[in-house]
């Protein structure tokens, strides 16, 4: 005997009967891989936007590095403009008139070249308050000054742009205590 069905409807078979379950197969694996190819375009733009923040970081180093470049000729130079000043203090009043305007032309060249290299002394003004950012006490001595106020330079601070290259040496005033 055989089947035969009405209607010429076709016996179901096992794959018209897998049909929808396959077909729901399909579609996880369709919506895996969807979403594993999201996964993977969140990874690469991640990586993209990394590999951006690394090159401004990058060029951001390098034009710092460029600007700051001479901070540690500098720094040395320092010296220098310190002696140069204290030979010009410690020639005497008369005499030397030669020598004194040989070394403050030396020293007036190493200040513009200081400032076309943005290297600025700090102006220090007696009674100020002390500021550990710009400067660096010495000594404490007695004073008419409130404790803590800067009373003396005694080393001039400078700055390379915005950074301190050496902060201002200062004597400060002691409390009374």
């Amino acid at each position: 005997m055989t089947d035969v069905t009405e209607n010429n409807e076709q016996p179901e078979t096992s794959e018209t009967a897998d049909a929808p379950e396959s077909q729901l197969d399909l579609a996880e694996a369709l919506l895996a891989k969807d979403q594993e190819i999201a996964d993977l375009k969140d990874r690469v733009m991640r990586a993209l936007a990394d590999v951006e923040n690394t090159r401004r970081r990058l060029e951001r180093d390098k034009a710092e590095a460029i600007q700051y470049a001479v901070t540690g000729f500098a720094r040395e130079m320092l010296a220098v403009a310190d002696n140069l000043r204290r030979a010009v203090a410690a020639l005497p009043p008369e005499g030397f008139d030669q020598v004194r305007t040989g070394i403050e032309a030396t020293e007036r060249e190493l200040l513009a070249i200081f400032g076309r290299q943005n290297i600025a002394r700090i102006e220090i003004t007696s009674g100020e308050p002390l500021d550990p950012n710009r400067h660096q006490a010495m000594i404490e001595v007695p004073s008419a000054f409130d404790a803590g106020t800067v009373v003396a330079e005694l080393a001039s601070g400078w700055t390379i742009r915005d950074r301190l290259l050496r902060p201002a040496m200062v004597s400060v005033a002691r409390s009374s205590d």
